[in-house]
């Protein structure tokens, strides 16, 4: 009887992961001798924790070999720039590495900096300083997963290559962990190093990288169909190329607004508002691990959450293990705020994004009208929650307890925020603009507290806003050929343009264009 080609098994906690003994368990499992086990592979590992039991999940492929496979087509030397990427994300930064795959060349420009300088603006934004409009946690070099934990898991696995993006970030510094991971996350202390070295493989390559370089305007010829030619900057310099990707991320709105007077079509689209939830990370690790909470061959305890509520979503987003709140403002007068977490996540905090489904029509309802008006619903929100801290970053905040009981609160608890926070009613910033997201909120949490018991409690807060979930538009594309139906060669790409929700399906949306690309001669 032939052998299956993987299998998956259960592990208790304290196990032994000697090769072995897991060899051992997978003949037996599949009705063989050890001896007679050809060689296997683990695939995946995952972690169990539901009804107080800790279980691991390991999937092993059957007849491969353990050796980690990182022999993927490497970048090759490229030609002359013919491609012009905007946006130095993982949707540029991966769309770049496919082109010089197939041997094209490109440009790659990016309105923030370096990962390295890019970490001082960050410093300062923690010491209170002002936000720099084109160098904070969204934009610059490796764009906003750089410096917020890095998380590589996605539902996105129709839409490219998965395992190629993770062999790719292994080869360039991640840890090998990360291709067997079922929750894989590289830590915003190990990311930038990542990053620097794609960058650095493309430009031996001869991929070129301007950074501090906002794109202002496309260069258009008007012919029997526009078609694109390039960009010009805010210097006022231009680039030609006969492709621009945009691959800009969910927060630059000034791109919607160039599109908009260029007569490209956009269209609204849901997204999700609501604040940050932080708690002490032991307490988390008791209500998901029960009495093994503090074992030390156990990572810091993940949850994720969903409940619906007056036909709106309510969901975790972004939940970061032992890890930090940031401060995630692009404008100065507005306060975001976002959750990151190092490689280790050893913080003493949980911190995961509580958030509200908006629809197009809510937004409407709120007095925000226009394609463009969830931008405008976003913008506001945060300068009511810049003005509610007190400003320099502080940020308004609740423990979740007086939120449920429709106060505010006078004290709150320690926290992992670094600018620091003010104790206020968050109820009243998050419906000064019409919209029942505090309701929404305090209903689902009702919920949680019932699904992991001790979710709602004195030592957890609240901390405003989360609003930056994802972009309130969509550049739409032509399904076949990716392009925008009303600029020939302009390709609309990963969450900015509304395609991608997350380091790797950005990526892979950002490589799918790339071989887009090259099927019609670069």
């Amino acid at each position: 009887m032939p052998l299956p080609a993987e299998i998956s098994l259960d592990f208790a906690f304290d196990e032994p992961t000697d090769e072995a003994y897991l060899r051992g368990r997978v003949a037996r499992a599949v009705g063989v001798a050890s001896s007679d086990l050809p060689p296997i592979a683990l695939r995946k590992r995952s972690i169990d924790a539901r009804h107080g039991v800790v279980r691991f999940h390991l999937l092993f492929e059957i007849g491969a070999s353990d050796a980690v496979d990182l022999g993927a087509p490497h970048p090759r030397e490229v030609g002359p720039s013919r491609v012009v990427i905007v946006g130095d994300g993982p949707a540029g930064l991966f769309c770049a590495y496919e082109l010089a795959r197939h041997g094209i060349g490109c440009t790659i420009v990016d309105r923030g900096k370096p990962v390295q300088p890019r970490r001082h603006d960050l410093k300062g934004l923690h010491k209170g300083e002002p936000v720099d409009a084109d160098s904070n946690y969204c934009y610059g070099e490796g764009g906003a997963g750089t410096y917020s934990d890095g998380k590589l898991y996605t539902r996105a696995h129709k839409r490219g290559n998965v395992r190629d993006v993770i062999e790719i970030l292994t080869r360039h510094g991640a840890p090998e962990s990360i291709l067997t991971d079922a929750r894989p996350h590289i830590g915003s202390n190990r990311l930038p190093q990542v990053v620097t070295s794609l960058r650095e493989e493309l430009e031996r390559s001869g991929v070129t990288f301007r950074f501090g370089a906002r794109v202002v305007g496309l260069l258009i010829k008007d012919d029997a169909r526009r078609r694109v030619t390039g960009v010009r900057l805010a210097d006022g310099s231009e680039i030609e190329g006969d492709h621009v990707v945009l691959a800009t991320g969910h927060s630059a709105s000034d791109i919607y607004l160039m599109l908009a007077e260029l007569g490209v079509q956009l269209e609204p689209k849901s997204f999700a508002l609501g604040v940050r939830i932080e708690h002490p990370q032991p307490l988390i690790n008791r209500i998901q691990y029960g009495a093994l909470a503090s074992h030390p061959t156990l990572p810091a305890a993940p949850y994720r959450l969903a409940e619906t509520v007056d036909e709106r979503g309510v969901f975790s987003f972004c939940m970061c293990p032992g890890g930090f709140i940031v401060p995630a403002s692009t404008q100065p007068g507005g306060l975001v705020v976002n959750g990151m977490s190092l490689s280790k996540r050893s913080s003493h905090y949980a911190n995961s994004g509580l958030v509200v489904g908006i629809e197009p029509a809510d937004v409407e309802r709120a007095g925000f009208p226009g394609i463009l008006g969830g931008i405008d619903l976003q913008r506001r929100l945060e300068t009511v929650a810049f003005q509610a801290g007190g400003g320099r970053s502080r940020a308004p905040a609740t423990r979740v307890t007086d939120f449920v009981a429709k106060r505010a609160s006078s004290t709150l608890p320690a926290s992992s925020y670094v600018p620091g926070l003010a104790a206020v009613n968050l109820a009243e910033v998050l419906d000064s603009l019409g919209l029942p997201i505090a309701n929404r909120l305090r209903a689902a949490l009702r919920v949680f507290d019932r699904k992991m018991r001790g979710y709602v409690t004195e030592e957890a807060i609240l901390v405003g806003v989360e609003s930056r979930t994802s972009s309130p538009v969509r550049v739409p594309r032509d399904a076949e050929t990716l392009e925008s139906p009303d600029l020939q060669g302009l390709f609309p790409a990963g969450e900015g343009a509304g395609y991608a929700g997350g380091i790797m399906s950005a990526a892979m949306d950002g490589m799918r264009i790339a071989r887009k690309i090259a099927s019609i001669g670069g």
